[in-house]
């Protein structure tokens, strides 16, 4: 029996050591460290063989294959056989806001009313979420936190994946205002017949129901933009004081849509108001890619592994609309949505594009310095040069292919973190339970 309360006493302290709250956030990194002989893709399509990578402090500082290693104290990692990759960036996400989405206490990304420009995802993040390391362990160490609800939902920030709290997570603040595209698709209810139900609606009532809450929009914006204009005000309006860096282009408008009538009245918004718009979703940009070329609105690609938005639709279609915005030369990034996922999926929904006609350096790009450039980062991440952050991953393998994509190492800003989650960590204690060698 004394035996038997020992072992109990040495797994629960096991069990306890290997716990992700013993996963701190990575100390700042204050020396030299070195990647060698390993095959870096730069993220702008580049890829530099037999490479070496020289981080100092929190910077990338050379990369080449004739870089040179000296001798002393300083960190060595033999990455020969191993790819260099860029961190990636999750474009779009709830990560940190939704923690179980049946648990209502874990979810935090919606606000009450109609338009919420004053709210801030970023202050609800919660840097503590399980979720976190299981895609830092996927290469991705960026990820823009999106809110939800109401027609415009507030600003989007992207975050870091390894913190304390939200004011360390942060990485650009407020970067982005959301705004949920009224529906102009009208959708029959799939039971109505089925119950010989009369449907209450008709296809045009739904669109014009849409185009006047579109018009409620705009006039929105006139009201902010001539509130804008005024050399004093009478009385301050938080609401309209909140959307003053989309006009002063200090922010971008992100437009959640998906159909071709959607995107044009986004397209619209970018012309009238002068906005920087930004589609999410985009199912159907491909049918208006030089269209969105002319008016320079990006897109980004929500998730790649659907089905096609209309039954006559090709059923590969979400896997190669990428192309058609690539060969249009349009700024696009690749997303991942799934609520089972949580955005671990994302360099293999940039794989499947890469299968079905981009490279897979175009695919790569779509995850990492196209996103950059989307969310304003790009100054200092999204790409493996000398001057940026050194966010970076290494893999044993292609990070695309969901066989070979095996991350043995990630940096943020120079600091090498954890790579231990809650999937490896139940997979390390089920293999104990059942003797699993």
């Amino acid at each position: 029996m004394k035996h038997l309360i020992i072992i109990c006493m040495a797994l629960f302290v096991w069990s306890g050591a290997q716990s992700q709250e013993t996963v701190y956030p990575a100390k700042e990194n204050k020396g030299l460290i070195f990647i060698k002989n390993a095959t870096v893709h730069v993220g702008n399509g580049q890829v530099i063989e037999n490479a070496t990578v020289k981080i100092n402090g929190s910077k990338i500082a050379e990369v080449g294959s004739s870089v040179s290693i000296p001798a002393g104290d300083v960190t060595v990692i033999d990455a020969k056989g191993k790819h260099v990759y860029p961190g990636l960036i999750l474009s779009a996400s709830q990560l940190g806001l939704v923690e179980v989405n049946s648990v209502r206490a874990t979810v935090d990304h919606t606000e009450i009313g109609t338009y919420n420009p004053g709210i801030r995802s970023v202050v609800a993040y919660n840097s503590d979420s399980k979720v976190i390391g299981t895609l830092r362990s996927n290469g991705i160490l960026l990820a823009n936190i999106v809110p939800q609800g109401g027609t415009i939902s507030g600003s989007s920030s992207v975050v870091q994946l390894d913190a304390w709290n939200w004011e360390d997570a942060l990485y650009n603040a407020d970067g982005a205002m959301h705004l949920n595209m009224p529906s102009l698709f009208f959708r029959p209810s799939p039971f109505a017949a089925f119950l010989g139900l009369t449907e209450t609606r008709n296809a045009a009532d739904f669109v014009k129901e849409g185009l006047a809450r579109i018009e409620e929009i705009k006039n929105f914006f006139r009201e902010a933009k001539a509130y804008h204009k005024e050399a004093a005000h009478t009385a301050t309006n938080l609401k309209f004081e909140a959307t003053k860096k989309l006009f002063d282009k200090k922010q971008k408008l992100f437009v959640h849509c998906d159909i071709v009538k959607e995107m044009l009245v986004a397209v619209d918004f970018a012309k009238e108001f002068g906005f920087d718009v930004v589609i999410v979703g985009g199912t159907e940009s491909w049918l208006i890619p030089d269209l969105l070329k002319q008016h320079n609105v990006a897109v980004i690609l929500a998730q790649r592994h659907s089905l096609p938005t209309t039954p006559d639709d090709d059923i590969d279609l979400p896997y190669k609309s990428a192309t058609y915005l690539q060969n249009a030369g349009v700024l696009f990034a690749i997303n991942d949505e799934d609520g089972q996922t949580r955005g671990r999926n994302l360099p293999f929904n940039a794989g499947t594009a890469a299968a079905y006609g981009i490279s897979k350096e175009q695919a790569l790009t779509a995850i990492t310095l196209n996103a950059a450039k989307i969310l304003g980062i790009d100054d200092k991440t999204g790409s493996v040069e000398a001057g940026k952050d050194a966010n970076i991953v290494i893999s044993e393998g292609d990070i695309l292919d969901v066989r070979t994509s095996v991350i043995t190492h990630a940096f943020i800003q120079g600091r090498q973190v954890s790579l231990d989650d809650k999937h490896k960590q139940l997979y390390e204690r089920y293999k104990y339970k059942y003797n699993i060698r």
